[in-house]
């Protein structure tokens, strides 16, 4: 099974990117956690896109915030799927973080969840891997059936709660 990289602009952002090492862990998906800054460790950032594939990685998370360009600046290397996780920082609350990882020129794509959306960056990445592996396609379904029996149960509360 390929492996999901998950790189953060900051030790800072580990509250966060922590969901999707969670997510991931849960559905036995290996993977590795870097820090790597666009801003402050270019190189670094740049020569670890360009050997990702090479390495057995899938697809790669970027979590950063305030100007959040790394998801950015590692898709600029690679040709891999790179998934950006805009980090609540700052001032603003995370929206120059979602606007600088969502707006990329044509060419240079990166899939963008929502502020800290970390747990669903690392379904994003599950479901690339599951479009080869249909036991992780099977885990998929299973967690959404798991899902939807949590939300009726909690419907049948609030209903014999409020629905007299």
């Amino acid at each position: 099974m390929k492996k999901i990289a998950i790189i953060m602009g900051s030790d800072s952002d580990l509250p966060i990117v922590k969901k999707a090492m969670d997510m991931l862990e849960s559905f036995q998906v290996p993977y590795e956690v870097h820090v790597f800054s666009a801003h402050r460790t270019p190189i670094e950032a740049a020569e670890f896109s360009k050997t990702a594939r090479e390495k057995g990685f899938g697809a790669i998370i970027a979590a950063a915030g305030m100007a959040a360009h790394l998801a950015g600046a590692i898709a600029a290397n690679t040709t891999l799927p790179v998934i950006g996780i805009p980090v609540a920082s700052g001032n603003l609350g995370g929206i120059d973080a979602l606007l600088s990882t969502v707006q990329m020129p044509t060419g240079i794509p990166v899939a963008t969840v929502a502020v800290n959306g970390a747990g669903n960056a690392a379904l994003l990445c599950i479901q690339i891997l599951a479009v080869e592996d249909k036991a992780l396609a099977e885990a998929l379904d299973a967690k959404r059936v798991a899902d939807a029996k949590k939300v009726l149960e909690k419907n049948q509360a609030i209903e014999a709660e409020f629905n007299k």
